[in-house]
């Protein structure tokens, strides 16, 4: 029987026939099949026809959808974390109030989100083979780590404005709140496996944790930029009499 006899959607539905569906899931199937494959055995080492096995097509085609292996890659940095990064910046636009209950938000639901999903094994798999495809390493730099990096920037100096956070080094802040978590995921699909951290068994708690102790070396006492000591120095100035002799 053909597909499209077999297809239970009732007389009258608007649903697509189930090989029309079929066909519409094969670019997620596609993408799917690449990510585990390329954390699993590396980028370089994965053929084309293997992602298509996995994927329950031909090789033929995966190139109907995808020209080549890079643009596959490209693809799934793009679905996994570029689309994640613009959901987040539209939360951010709308946002009112607190600075630091913005990337409180910000940065525990996003992260969250990626380490439970098999996004996660995207920072392994760029951090273990990226120097060897500048292509992909512009790429990634484009579409993930240049507009995340400006996502968080714009939380800071906002703060700063505010006088909500110290006048800290922006980049030096991000970079701070970030490469601990891309570590995380790094370690989730490489020693995590063998040898599980009971302090990083709950992702979301770490994250939870990780943002209090950054959030109070950022925090005014009260929000009052005054108390703070020279700009950019991040300490407390200290009245001379009190000082130790």
């Amino acid at each position: 029987m053909s597909p499209v006899l077999d297809d239970p959607t009732p007389p009258g539905s608007t649903a697509a026939p189930a090989h029309q569906r079929r066909k519409a899931e094969r670019p997620q199937e596609l993408l799917d099949a690449a990510l585990a494959l390329f954390v699993e055995k590396g980028f370089a080492a994965t053929r084309a026809e293997e992602v298509a096995r996995r994927a329950g097509v031909s090789k033929g085609t995966l190139y109907l959808y995808f020209e080549s292996k890079e643009e596959l890659l490209k693809a799934v940095i793009r679905e996994r974390l570029s689309s994640r990064i613009a959901a987040a910046a539209d939360f951010v636009a709308s946002h009112e109030g607190s600075c630091a209950d913005l990337l409180r938000n910000v940065l525990t639901l996003w992260w969250s989100d990626v380490l439970r999903s098999d996004a996660s094994g995207v920072f392994k798999l760029v951090i273990a083979e990226v120097r060897n495809f500048p292509e992909i390493a512009e790429f990634y730099f484009r579409e993930v780590v240049d507009p995340g990096q400006r996502l968080l920037g714009a939380i800071i100096e906002r703060g700063i404005a505010m006088g909500e956070f110290r006048p800290l080094p922006v980049e030096m802040v991000v970079h701070s709140l970030v490469l601990p978590m891309v570590m995380l995921c790094v370690h989730k699909h490489s020693l995590g496996v063998c040898h599980p951290s009971e302090a990083l068994g709950d992702p979301q708690h770490f994250i939870q944790q990780h943002m209090e102790l950054l959030l109070h070396g950022l925090t005014l006492p009260g929000g009052d930029p005054g108390s703070s000591g020279s700009p950019g120095t991040g300490t407390t100035s200290v009245a001379p009499e009190s000082r130790p002799t």
